[in-house]
């Protein structure tokens, strides 16, 4: 259900069909309430928090499939790199515990959100996921952390933020211009330090605008650390899966690579069960989806490593800009 209305609102959002006078009022309930929140901030009736390490905000001003996971990886791997020690906070969307925690190697995504577990495996880095992001930040910072990174945090502001990252789909941009559920968009696009478009080839270092490609890797067996070059699913029918938020860059990246696809998407952080699963081909999967999929005993399984392609001079850019901080 929840699919095929993420489906349907799509069409309206990016497909040219006009959004319905009922989903604009919503939306200009939402936008107006939007817009109620942070004047309650500017007039300090809400108080904003500053820590005591610099904060990075990373994030989208539309509903997500804007490769934010993969870019926040590459982040932390750029920062390590540098000499920093970064931790990520996030909320762990769709996770069922109330209370905070820290992801750890053998964490669930029940307990910590499919993103956070990822990050972590590709990371190893420390990552808090706990709804209040100010508390989270202070117990990173606790655990010796240099540099705090808010995954998906534009629309938290009560965590003030050194820096701002935005990513855009090049593609798609910000849809119909519309805020939600009219439009993709959570709050009106605003200038940001750094705007980083996914699909993109070209930087725009005056404008602060840079281009980023997802890479995808040799597949990978779930349970058994096997690993398959693309390729040679090629002559055979294979089974895509994806429950992320814009399931059709997956499946037309395997497609570019010359794969027989049967395209199977669900709802952005969809919680699997293995009826869900045909059993007349080889699966591939995201990491995202991969994370949820390592213990239903799928026999013929594997995910597809993505990586952040982006130039060195974006980071270099983060740093200088970082240092010059007072």
């Amino acid at each position: 259900m929840r699919a095929k209305l993420e489906a349907a609102l799509n069409k309206r959002w990016y497909g040219g069909i006009k959004p319905n006078l009922m989903l604009r009022l919503v939306a200009f309930l939402y936008e107006y309430l939007n817009d109620f929140r942070r004047f309650l901030y500017r007039g300090n009736f809400l108080k904003s928090v500053k820590v005591s390490r610099p904060v990075i905000v990373v994030g989208n001003f539309t509903v997500g499939g804007t490769g934010k996971t993969p870019f926040t990886i590459a982040l932390v791997n750029a920062l390590k790199a540098r000499g920093w020690r970064p931790g990520v906070v996030s909320r762990g969307y769709g996770r069922t515990m109330i209370a905070p925690v820290s992801v750890q190697s053998d964490s669930s995504t029940q307990d910590c959100g499919d993103e956070p577990v990822l990050i972590y495996q590709r990371t190893q880095c420390a990552i808090r996921v706990d709804a209040d992001r100010v508390r989270a930040a202070e117990y990173l910072i606790g655990q010796g952390c240099t540099i705090i990174i808010a995954d998906d945090g534009l629309q938290h502001i009560r965590l003030q933020r050194d820096l701002e990252i935005e990513l855009v789909d090049a593609e798609r941009k910000y849809g119909n211009g519309y805020i939600l559920p009219a439009g993709p968009l959570r709050e009106k696009p605003r200038a940001c330090d750094f705007s980083v478009f996914n699909g993109a080839l070209e930087d725009d270092v005056k404008a602060r605008q840079y281009g980023m490609q997802l890479i995808y890797g040799d597949a990978e067996k779930l349970n058994h650390g096997e690993h398959k070059a693309l390729g040679e699913f090629a002559d055979i029918k294979v089974n895509a899966i994806a429950g992320i938020g814009h399931p059709e860059r997956f499946f037309n990246a395997l497609k570019a690579r010359g794969l027989n696809i049967d395209a199977i998407s669900f709802a952005d952080h969809h919680d699997y069960m293995i009826s869900d699963f045909p059993d007349d081909a080889p699966i591939l999967m995201t990491e995202k989806d991969a994370v949820k999929c390592r213990g239903l005993g799928l026999k013929d399984a594997w995910c597809v490593p993505v990586y952040a392609a982006l130039n060195e001079n974006l980071f270099n850019a983060i740093e200088s800009k970082l240092k010059a901080m007072p």
